[in-house]
């Protein structure tokens, strides 16, 4: 009796294996081609940038650091900070050098892929935006004296790939020199 109750157990361990084999069933024969989600490919579309915003003035500008070997200073105008529903974080930047000269740009910054784009600059007559200088997004460059760029993506506007907040929180962490890496205790 014992040996007929054995062989059907066994029958039957025979049965589940062959149907856990079964070609209908899922594998894991791709573990290498595991992907993790933040890094899956969606199909990304930017929000269109049809209005630019006022041009900065000194009272909206929040100053802000990005290496001690440089002479200019850097600034975000407060007012024109966004973080689009395509998780485009959208500013306008003050660079100043020693001598006072000014370049200012309404530009964005991907915290998805780490990349930056140029909508436009100020006119000639230091009077309105310019698009004629507007790029598409570029990788965003690290190691240089003045990249700037890599100094708001990684110290006040993204956090593992995503926005670390809405337009005040992030004005509030540069206002009050609130990086990332302070953050962390």
């Amino acid at each position: 009796m014992k040996a007929i109750a054995l062989f059907a157990a066994s029958a039957a361990a025979l049965v589940v294996l062959a149907a856990c084999g079964s070609s209908t069933q899922p594998t894991n024969k791709d573990d290498g081609v595991f992907t993790y989600l933040l890094d899956r490919k969606t199909t990304w579309a930017e929000n269109k940038v049809d209005t630019l915003p006022p041009l900065p003035t000194e009272a909206n500008l929040l100053p802000f650091t990005v290496s001690g070997n440089t002479p200019l200073t850097f600034a975000i105008d407060k007012n024109s900070l966004s973080v689009g529903s395509d998780g485009v974080i959208r500013y306008t930047v003050v660079i100043t050098s020693p001598a006072g000269a000014r370049n200012v740009n309404y530009e964005g910054i991907r915290c998805d892929n780490y990349n930056w784009r140029l909508y436009a600059g100020i006119n000639e007559n230091q009077n309105g935006w310019d698009r004629t200088v507007a790029n598409d997004f570029r990788r965003i460059e690290n190691g240089e004296l003045n990249s700037y760029h890599a100094a708001l993506y990684q110290d006040f506007f993204c956090a593992n790939k995503i926005p670390v907040g809405p337009a005040k929180v992030i004005a509030e962490n540069i206002r009050y020199g609130r990086t990332q890496s302070s953050l962390i205790r």
